[in-house]
């Protein structure tokens, strides 16, 4: 029986989908067998018909009533995911981000490897991070090709991210990941994600001052504090 053809997942499924599989990594942990839609919806705080939907992109819709075998469902997200290999990494910055990823036993157990880190810093060059020797920035070239590397992270001040974008896509890495407080250009066909800690801070507090207000807000209802629109 030929297997059904997947279509291309929108990117608010994607983002979703390493959700599931933490949460179905779990669940095997505690033996359990059968998870449904409304379960894994219910640990994912999503509604069950989204999930229904993501899933279907990988050509899955569980067996009404049981719902999906766990085991299987993770197999089907980590080969969606690529995570069904192991791919080398390699970091631009080794200052104290740089060297808290690369120490990340996180990062390997979901199937990525740190292959090398560089800096430009002669003081750090030379260290031991993660398990790895930093390199001097002129060789990431060399680290790259010589590791097979096709994805990046930089973790650099902001001013130099632009720099270490240039010089990731000079080497041949395809996807990068980028934490410096920044926008990068990068080349069409080279994927970028941003992880700024900085503005999901910014987000937190924006919560924080609502539940704050709440707090101070009058029981009867009498929101003294609050501002006319």
């Amino acid at each position: 029986m030929s297997e059904t053809p997947r279509r291309k997942i929108p990117e608010a499924a994607l983002s979703r989908l390493p959700i599931y599989l933490r949460i179905l990594v779990d669940l095997a942990a505690d033996e359990v067998t059968q998870v449904s839609s409304e379960q894994l919806a219910e640990l994912a705080a999503v509604n069950a018909a989204k999930v229904r939907k993501d899933l279907s992109y990988l050509g899955t819709y569980g067996t009404r009533g049981v719902g999906y075998d766990v085991q299987f469902l993770m197999y089907q997200i980590q080969r969606e995911l690529g995570l069904n290999q192991s791919w080398p990494v390699v970091i631009v910055g080794a200052g104290n981000l740089g060297q808290a990823l690369a120490n990340f036993t996180g990062i390997s157990e979901r199937g990525f490897h740190i292959v090398g880190v560089v800096d430009k810093d002669e003081t750090k060059i030379g260290s031991i991070v993660g398990g790895v020797r930093v390199t001097h920035a002129d060789e990431l070239t060399q680290i790259v090709q010589s590791k097979t590397v096709s994805i990046g992270i930089i973790a650099t001040p902001a001013q130099h991210a632009q720099e270490a974008a240039d010089a990731l896509v000079r080497a041949g890495v395809g996807s990068i990941m980028n934490f410096a407080p920044t926008v990068l250009s990068v080349p069409n066909g080279v994927n970028v994600r941003k992880v700024d800690l900085a503005l999901e801070l910014q987000i937190l507090s924006y919560y924080e001052q609502c539940r704050t207000n709440n707090h101070l807000a009058s029981p009867t209802g009498d929101n003294t504090g609050a501002v006319s629109a």
